[in-house]
């Protein structure tokens, strides 16, 4: 069952959606750090939570470490190593805890929470797909705790988890403007730099990746094709 083409398929779109929500989990704490560390500037659009600041502390420091749990899902679910699902959920369940939380106290603050709304339903919405994977009949194809039968799924996933991740790092500052463009000043795009260097570097990765696939199948196939070769003509002989 675990050769099934759906299998292989569903395998890789959960190790993709884990991906980018452990990208967006991930820029979502370190964005926070701005307003944690000067609640009372902005043009004061944040003052109201300047007397909980030691909890947007706690919102960066916990947010970081969902997004950090959630990129070593990633690695150990591409690997099929040992309890990758569980630390999928583990960091999945951190990361929609932290963010509903800091939802509920933005709202109550300061009424509004956007886009701390993205990075939770973002991790509710894998949550969901991560345990109807797991049910009976589904998860036995997929087994995301032991390496797929064909090499080329885990490599597949990494390459595309890379390249969704780096395309999203690049263009992250442009759905996120309505949301954090103050005085003229989209504070998402601060980073240009950082991000842009982040971003090429995944996206350069994956391309590796997809190259270096490419290259084995192409030797594999000329070894199959040269031992059929070698095989038929010892029969004629």
């Amino acid at each position: 069952m675990r050769n099934q083409w759906w299998a292989k398929l569903l395998r890789i779109v959960a190790i993709v959606l884990m991906s980018l929500t452990a990208v967006i989990t991930l820029m979502g704490g370190a964005g926070t750090t701005c307003v944690a560390l000067e609640p009372n500037g902005f043009g004061g659009k944040f003052s109201a939570i300047a007397p909980f600041q030691w909890l947007w502390v706690l919102f960066v420091l916990v947010g970081v470490a969902a997004g950090v749990l959630g990129v070593r899902a990633v690695v150990l679910l591409i690997r099929g190593a040992k309890d990758a699902y569980r630390a999928a959920l583990i960091a999945l369940l951190l990361g929609a805890t932290i963010n509903a939380i800091h939802l509920f106290a933005s709202r109550a603050l300061r009424g509004a929470s956007m886009p701390v709304d993205a990075v939770l339903y973002a991790n509710l919405f894998t949550l969901a797909v991560f345990l109807l994977l797991h049910l009976p009949g589904v998860r036995q194809g997929i087994d995301f705790e032991k390496p797929s039968n064909d090499p080329k799924t885990g490599n597949y996933a990494a390459a595309i988890a890379l390249a969704a991740a780096g395309l999203l790092v690049l263009i992250i500052q442009f759905p996120m403007a309505s949301t954090h463009t103050i005085e003229g000043v989209n504070y998402a795009d601060v980073w240009h730099n950082t991000l842009s260097l982040l971003g090429g570097v995944l996206i350069a990765s994956a391309m590796l990746i997809a190259f270096w696939e490419a290259r084995g199948i192409r030797r594999r196939h000329r070894l199959v094709t040269g031992a059929a070769r070698d095989e038929k003509s010892a029969f004629r002989a």
